[in-house]
Formats: C-alpha cells, sequence, structure tokens
C-alpha cells in the first residue's frame, strides 16, 4: 500500500487502487469547477491527467478557484494546474493542451483514449460538441451545469440530465441533446434558483452578462464531479449496486 493514498485505499481496496492508477481522465476546463476536479483525481491516485484549457489565471479567479493565486497571476491554467498535480504526486502524469475546446478543434481530441471525460467548460456549442464526441467513441463523460449565481452548496445533484430541473443551463442541453438524440447524460447541477447579481464587476462594461460566484459553489460541483469519476473507476457502485 503507497502511503501516499493509503487512507484511500483503505476505502476501496488495493485492485481498485490500481484501476485508479491504470486510468486516463481528461479534464476539458480547468477553472472554478475543473480546477477542483484536478486537485481531487490527483489526491485519489488517478495515475494520468489530460488538462484542457487556453485561459491565463488573472486576479478576478482567486475568489473562487484552486490554483489562483498572487504568484500565478497571468500564467496558463494548464500549466500552474499541472504543477499542483506534481506537487501531490511526482509520478502522475499530466498532458497539457493549451486551447480552448471548441466544435472547430474537436477533431484534435481523440475520446478513446481516456477512460473518462469531464465537461466543465462554459460554452453551450463546445459542451454539445463534446458531449457528442464522448457517447460516439464509447467514453464515459460526465458534464457540469450552471455553477455560476449560485450560494447554496448544498443544492448541488447528481442526476441524467433529463431529470434535471429549475437550471437554465440544464434546461438548453436537455433541449439540444433531444434534437442529437441524445438518450442519457449524467450531471452535477444545482436546484437553487439562480441568484440576480446586484451590480457589474468594477471597471468592466462588459460583465453584465458573467455570472457572479463565491469560493464555496464551483468547488462543491468540482469535488461532486470527481466522487463520480473516481467511484466509477474504482467500480465503486458496481460492488454497491448503485446504479449509475
Amino acid at each position: 500500500m503507497s502511503e501516499r493514498f493509503s487512507r484511500t485505499e483503505l476505502l476501496f481496496g488495493a485492485e481498485a487502487m490500481e484501476k485508479l492508477r491504470n486510468s486516463r481522465v481528461a479534464v476539458f476546463g480547468v477553472g472554478g469547477v475543473g480546477g477542483y476536479v484536478v486537485e481531487a483525481l490527483a489526491r485519489s491516485g488517478v495515475g494520468t491527467l489530460d488538462l484542457i484549457d487556453n485561459d491565463t489565471v488573472c486576479l478576478s479567479n482567486i475568489n473562487r478557484q484552486m490554483i489562483a493565486l498572487e504568484s500565478t497571476l497571468g500564467r496558463y491554467k494548464v500549466e500552474v494546474a499541472a504543477e499542483r498535480v506534481h506537487d501531490i504526486s511526482p509520478e502522475t502524469k499530466v498532458n497539457v493542451h493549451r486551447c480552448f475546446y471548441l466544435p472547430e478543434n474537436a477533431g484534435q481530441f481523440d475520446l478513446t483514449e481516456y477512460d473518462f471525460v469531464v465537461d466543465a467548460i462554459d460554452t453551450v456549442s463546445g459542451k454539445i460538441q463534446l458531449v457528442m464526441q464522448a457517447k460516439e467513441a464509447g467514453t464515459p463523460i460526465i458534464s457540469c451545469m450552471g455553477a455560476g449565481n449560485k450560494l447554496d452548496p448544498t443544492a448541488f445533484r447528481v442526476a441524467d440530465i433529463y431529470k434535471t430541473s429549475v437550471c437554465p443551463l440544464a434546461r438548453v442541453m436537455r433541449y439540444e441533446l433531444r434534437k442529437r438524440g441524445v438518450r442519457n447524460l449524467k450531471v452535477v447541477y444545482s436546484e437553487e434558483p439562480p441568484v440576480v447579481p446586484k451590480g457589474k464587476a468594477e471597471n468592466d462594461p462588459h460583465r453584465r452578462s458573467v455570472p457572479g460566484s463565491t469560493a464555496f459553489a464551483p468547488s462543491v460541483a468540482g469535488l461532486i464531479i470527481a466522487g463520480e469519476v473516481i467511484k466509477e473507476l474504482a467500480g465503486f457502485y458496481n460492488k454497491r449496486s448503485v446504479p449509475k
């Protein structure tokens, strides 16, 4: 038993930890949600991580993003996240993709190479394309719905996209995926009605459409997603006869 992951192994067992070590997970979007997904996957012993994002750390990220610090301002998020993963677990392999996932560049990614895909990106077109590509590849995927404008971390749920409610983004995704014949998709969403922002960010005239966020909402969504990925990869659901 590796002491680094010994407390996790006490719950999952040696065989499950070996499955995690041999697993490769792609995290699309390394922001408020995705950063916490990466953190938990690394601390759980997932052997290979692919990080996909082209954003850099800015001052407005500090209130909620794991990798956002004074010392990381201006740096690419995927590179900061990769360094953090290696600081947690030097043996973890990290593949950095410094780009935004869009329908236009989706062909750059072969999703059959992954054991699991995490959708933590913001654009609807990108999310739909990623879901469709994962379904075609036969690769499990979990998608995050809206985590902005939320104040209640206890309102996040795991469900099939067609059993979601309240979340405006989930409503759009349901409509678009139904049109494309997608019959199921595991998502994390919030049953809390979106909070109406009280104003716009200082010195930014375009911020009216940008959601507000906190340290305790996107982080919870990210950790829930990571938990679902880890349990499925480790075979925890099968052992407990819990439906996926």
